[in-house]
């Protein structure tokens, strides 16, 4: 293999370019979005032994799944979200091939998520980090760490009480500025894009509602933020093909060019 694809390969021999797993294992007990009791819930992944070497299939072992196509770390395509219906390309299967791998920026947000659970990311914050870091180019990902996911396992990691959930996330005037670089899309280490308090923000849920009223793709539940440098990784992000879907679960890797390389 020789060319661009050849140098890649090589890279990835060498362990010149790393391959970081940004994905939580789907489990049973991970836990999903909870809405108001009027609305349709979110389904958690189950699993199902068919056959394991036994009598049910004595050279084989295989289980049946079931889940929301919102569950664990998973894909919001435009149509997820009412402003993005009538988006061209808006379900799953349509989206393109070629947004599912991208450069991808990361917005540290660790130290004010860790002392505001409530934290608000806001274009000021957007601004600070291309101040430090240059400009966030078109076709990125954006990521926001908030090391979110080392609370997986936990309550806090939802954060649910009599009010709703409490986690970090962006408000409309963070998403408008990433909007106005051209961005592809946004994720979080959190269960939603949006903060767990965003219904009270203008517009409610911000990052659904502009994100995918202007086309723009989503993840969450994202994992190993804090391995990803801010800029100079590349990240691959395809979802299960289903036809006519809303999201789907997937496996997010980054390719992560080492220090010296």
């Amino acid at each position: 293999m020789t060319g661009v694809l050849g140098d890649l390969a090589l890279a990835l021999a060498s362990g010149a370019v790393e391959v970081v797993d940004l994905t939580h294992a789907l489990t049973p007990d991970f836990p999903v979005i909870v809405l108001p009791p009027e609305f349709g819930q979110c389904a958690p992944f189950r699993i199902e032994e068919v056959s394991r070497y036994d009598a049910r299939g004595p050279a084989w072992y295989w289980n049946n799944i079931s889940m929301s196509e919102h569950t664990g770390t998973h894909f919001d395509a435009p149509a997820h979200w009412v402003t993005g219906r009538n988006q061209p390309g808006g379900t799953v299967d349509a989206v393109g091939p070629e947004r599912l791998v991208a450069p991808v920026c990361v917005l540290d947000m660790s130290g004010p998520s860790t002392e505001d659970r409530d934290f608000i990311m806001t274009a000021d914050h957007v601004a600070a980090w291309e101040a430090e870091h240059g400009a966030i180019p078109p076709g990125a990902w954006v990521l926001m760490r908030t090391d979110w996911a080392k609370k997986a396992g936990s309550p806090a990691y939802v954060g649910l009480e009599a009010d709703g959930a409490h986690s970090p996330g962006p408000d409309a005037s963070a998403i408008e500025a990433l909007l106005a670089r051209g961005i592809i899309g946004f994720g979080t280490e959190t269960v939603g894009t949006d903060a767990g308090q965003g219904a009270h923000l203008s517009p409610p849920y911000p990052a659904h509602s502009l994100l995918h009223g202007a086309g723009k793709l989503g993840l969450q539940c994202l994992a190993g933020l804090d391995r990803l440098p801010p800029k100079g990784a590349m990240l691959i992000a395809p979802p299960l093909k289903i036809a006519g879907g809303s999201g789907s679960p997937l496996r997010v890797l980054a390719l992560v060019p080492k220090e010296g390389s």
